[in-house]
């Protein structure tokens, strides 16, 4: 098995269906793959990124993360990377399931299929199939933490509830 043929389904609240089929030889590596899918559908390659092997019901799996997090901590187990890990190190079944997700805050969503074979090795990840329109990549609100901020300026005739004002010295409250 030298060429997977990969349907990258991009998960999103449209109803309209935009995927992309990518032929990826089995000894490339998922970082290749990572950048052959965001450029497909026009994304940044600066966001964090993810890899999950997935079952049939879509449930993540063990991570391939874009860069090691680990910290050098040696206590917990060294998570597998993306530049270091084969797309075909991931194959247990004939129709293969991961999950990646780019943007953490943004939370995009690829649902990835095995779709076929093919004897020819490609030299590099190829689009062989590209049906719908991809959103802008900014067009996702972030799902990270939302901070409200309030300018209120306290003025001297506002209630000091820290006390600042409490204690003499150079600093004007």
């Amino acid at each position: 098995m030298a060429g997977l043929k990969f349907r990258v389904l991009l998960d999103s609240q449209d109803k309209a269906e935009v995927f992309r089929d990518i032929l990826i030889a089995d000894s490339d590596n998922l970082e290749n793959f990572y950048r052959a899918i965001v450029d497909a559908y026009h994304f940044s390659q600066d966001q964090m990124a993810s890899f999950y092997v997935s079952n049939d019901e879509w449930v993540k799996g063990p991570e391939i993360a874009l860069f090691d997090m680990s910290f050098g901590e040696s206590d917990q187990e060294v998570p597998r990377v993306m530049s270091t890990t084969t797309v075909g190190e991931l194959i247990e079944t004939k129709d293969q399931k991961l999950i990646l997700v780019h943007d953490f805050m943004r939370m995009w969503i690829f649902l990835i299929e095995l779709i076929g074979y093919e004897e020819a090795t490609p030299d590099r990840p190829t689009i062989k199939l590209s049906v719908g329109n991809a959103p802008a990549e900014e067009s996702k609100e972030s799902e990270g933490l939302q901070f409200e901020t309030d300018s209120t300026d306290f003025g001297e005739d506002e209630e000091d509830e820290f006390g600042f004002g409490d204690f003499e010295d150079q600093y004007d409250y």
